[in-house]
């Protein structure tokens, strides 16, 4: 059987080679419009086919937004298909950003979808949630490590009418006493801890989405210790658009910053086609002056 090789160390080397931008793939109506697209199925995959082009050789993670496209039923998910493939082809890490989660059969069913080799839908890593419990999506994470998968576990996310769950201390639990955030984290850590050849590897290949304009220290997050082994890999919307400043990186992240992924969208993409390339070059460049 050929080498798998685990998601986490893939992710290190597009770390090492293009740095810690993900470019989103959110063809929001008003970009559409921006872009001169029509708000169709055709549109969107134009849409994402064109910001595919631009992030290939400049980056090395896309992130497309699964709502978008299934606005536009099946239509909409046959040019999300046409995007994935592209943008796997293009050799560039794709995150499916679809927050999936559930119980048995059917959160496994949703990472069959999103993470088996040769679906049409096949990403590298998606988001899911773990809202019933990690022990909910452990089958989904297991099935992920044996084709060299990743995840990426909602912990403190940036819409702030979510901070009164994440932040919600548990009572019934063998982490008791721990934000629902700070328990999805150590958990995410734990897991990844307890891999084969945890010693070995740079990152872990399940990660966490810990929003850039969340008070991290609010929700519990430990940001002050030293840095887990296997590293986290950290999903880390709000740059940009939202209003997080890449200066404010180190700052925010602590001890976890060596694992983000800066995932931009509306920041980029309001460049339109002619410029997309260009803002994605300058901001590849920031994010590497503010991860040093």
């Amino acid at each position: 059987m050929t080498d798998i090789t685990p998601f986490g160390d893939r992710l290190e080397s597009v770390f090492a080679a293009y740095g810690r931008l993900c470019v989103g793939v959110d063809p929001h109506v008003t970009l559409l419009d921006q872009w001169g697209l029509p708000d169709s199925a055709d549109g969107v995959r134009e849409f994402g086919l064109r910001t595919v082009d631009a992030a290939a050789g400049r980056v090395g993670i896309v992130k497309p937004q699964v709502a978008f496209f299934e606005r536009h039923g099946a239509a909409g998910y046959a040019a999300l298909e046409r995007v994935l493939a592209e943008a796997r082809d293009a050799g560039l890490i794709v995150i499916a950003d679809v927050k999936r989660g559930d119980i048995g059969t059917s959160v496994e069913a949703y990472g069959q979808a999103w993470l088996t080799p040769g679906s049409t839908l096949e990403a590298d890593a998606m988001t899911i949630s773990a809202y019933q419990g990690l022990g909910s999506i452990a089958g989904v994470l297991e099935a992920a490590e044996r084709v060299g998968k990743g995840a990426f576990v909602l912990a403190a996310t940036s819409n702030p009418e979510a901070a009164a769950i994440q932040r919600a201390v548990l009572q019934q639990s063998s982490r008791a006493g721990s934000t629902v955030a700070q328990a999805v984290t150590n958990g995410v850590i734990a897991w990844n801890h307890g891999r084969a050849d945890v010693a070995n590897r740079p990152l872990g290949s399940v990660g966490v989405v810990l929003g850039a304009t969340v008070d991290l220290r609010s929700s519990g997050i430990d940001l002050d210790t030293d840095p887990p082994k296997p590293g986290l890999p950290v999903l880390a919307p709000g740059f940009g658009h939202q209003g997080a400043e890449l200066r404010d990186l180190q700052a925010i992240f602590g001890s976890l910053a060596g694992g983000v992924i800066v995932s931009e969208s509306r920041s980029i993409l309001g460049a339109g086609p002619d410029g997309l390339a260009e803002a994605i070059t300058r901001r590849v460049d920031e994010v590497g002056v503010a991860s040093v």
